[in-house]
């Protein structure tokens, strides 16, 4: 008997080793696709009250999310045959979700920039974002023509980002604030005097110009004088755990069905929809 019992016991430690070792939630077999975004990042994310539009229920939340990302998340777990689950994360959560496997993978208009392909894995871009400037319409700043014209310009972008540490300090004799926490913080910043100018790629400038009516957008893109940027800083991709080759692969191939021209119209969609649009 006790050897019966000696063995019992052996095969529940067994048992809970193995559990132990699963390696997450990049194992789990109830075929759910499970997104990490902020919710707070219009036009890629949102969260809102109700499923108008096509909103998906956030996990342990009464609202919902929605956005160019929600858009591509159920693309994409259309494509895999998966049930969706969001997950809503702050910005500086959602790398090591995706780690620790927490998440399978992100979505939120994350920049594929080599720092970050030190800690995740990427698919290809599922988004080609040009960097810009906002600035009040009837400001000092309203003119530029090129980021030489923004010289002296208090300024401040979202934390993390490349408009942050990389096209900020491009700026000369710029005083340069703390970095936001969120996009929405960035805009308040602006829009309430704190500074004249901040940095951010063309979906949220043109989502945030709907908001915000007495914004200008400033677009160097044609210009001689334009931020200088790595094609790695314009390009969006989606994030997971570094070494699940199979989900990257199938995202990868689920992507590969979509064109610059279906990115363009999703997006347009999400930023005519966006919360504050009416």
């Amino acid at each position: 008997m006790k050897r019966v019992l000696g063995l019992m016991m052996a095969a529940l430690l067994l048992c809970a080793m193995t559990a132990g070792c699963s390696g997450g939630n990049a194992d789990k077999a109830d075929n759910t696709l499970t997104v990490a975004m902020e919710c707070s990042y219009a036009p890629y994310n949102w969260t809102q009250p109700d499923d108008a539009n096509g909103a998906v229920p956030i996990k342990d939340s009464p609202d919902y999310a929605y956005g160019y990302d929600v858009m591509m998340a159920k693309y994409l777990a259309d494509k895999l045959g998966m049930e969706l689950e969001i997950v809503k994360l702050d910005w500086d959560s959602l790398v090591p979700a995706v780690q620790s496997g927490t998440v399978d993978c992100v979505i939120a208009g994350q920049s594929i920039t080599a720092k970050r392909l030190e800690q995740v894995d990427f698919t290809t871009p599922y988004y080609y974002a040009s960097i810009v400037g906002l600035v009040k319409a009837d400001g000092a700043y309203a003119n530029a023509a090129g980021v030489a014209d923004l010289s002296g310009a208090t300024c401040t972008s979202q934390q993390a980002t490349v408009w942050y540490d990389v096209c900020l300090p491009q700026i000369a004799d710029a005083n340069i604030l703390p970095a936001m926490e969120s996009a929405p913080a960035m805009l308040v910043a602006l829009e309430s005097g704190r500074c004249d100018l901040v940095v951010t790629d063309m979906p949220t400038a043109m989502a945030a110009c709907v908001a915000y009516p007495d914004l200008k957008l400033l677009d160097f893109t044609d210009s001689a004088d334009n931020f200088a940027v790595s094609e790695e800083e314009i390009n969006i991709g989606i994030s997971l755990q570094k070494g699940n080759a199979d989900l990257l692969a199938k995202l990868n191939e689920a992507l590969a069905g979509l064109t610059v021209d279906d990115f363009t119209r999703m997006m347009d969609e999400a930023i005519s929809v966006q919360p504050l649009s009416d």
